[in-house]
């Protein structure tokens, strides 16, 4: 499998799992939702917001050559519903990018500026599988929230979509 296709896969996994795990979310009371799950961030509420901030600062450095300084445990969505409308958008975006992405890119470095001013160069794929993956981290721990709420958690396996995919594919 060549990157491009590889990476194209993970964009939409991405933008599945988080669609899927906010759909899964939704029966949370505004109780549970802003508890202090004991997660990196807290509550679920932080941890969405930390992937709509991560998420941001990332499209930012590959898509838009530019390095946003924001810090990581801000909440620009205070309320519930826009932080979930914020994700579902903003993981969308990665499919078409990926899809778009000339095969020699992959070879190359991601260069940006950290946070803290620090200039930083890195390869590209290691750099784009570092976005997928953060995020799946991050989903992981929500999904665990979840659970210890007596809640049902969501299944979020790439395999999952890779069976529906091809179902859909020689149905």
């Amino acid at each position: 499998m060549k990157l491009a296709t590889y990476f194209a896969a993970l964009a939409r996994y991405h933008a599945w799992a988080t669609h899927k795990l906010l759909a899964d979310l939704a029966p949370l009371s505004d109780e549970e939702w802003h508890r202090d799950a004991r997660l990196f961030f807290g509550s679920v509420h932080r941890t969405v917001n930390h992937l709509v901030v991560t998420d941001d600062i990332w499209w930012a450095r590959f898509a838009e050559d530019r390095s946003p300084r924001i810090a990581l445990d801000a909440v620009p969505h205070p309320g519930r519903e826009a932080v979930c409308e914020a994700l579902a958008g903003i993981v969308g975006r990665w499919v078409p990018w990926a899809e778009a992405l000339d095969a020699t890119r992959f070879d190359g470095e991601l260069v940006y500026t950290r946070g803290n001013g620090e200039a930083v160069r890195i390869p590209f794929a290691p750099a784009l599988g570092h976005v997928f993956n953060h995020a799946t981290h991050h989903r992981g721990q929500v999904t665990a929230a979840v659970t210890g709420l007596g809640c049902p958690g969501p299944s979020l396996d790439w395999v999952s979509l890779l069976q529906s995919e091809a179902k859909a594919a020689n149905p």
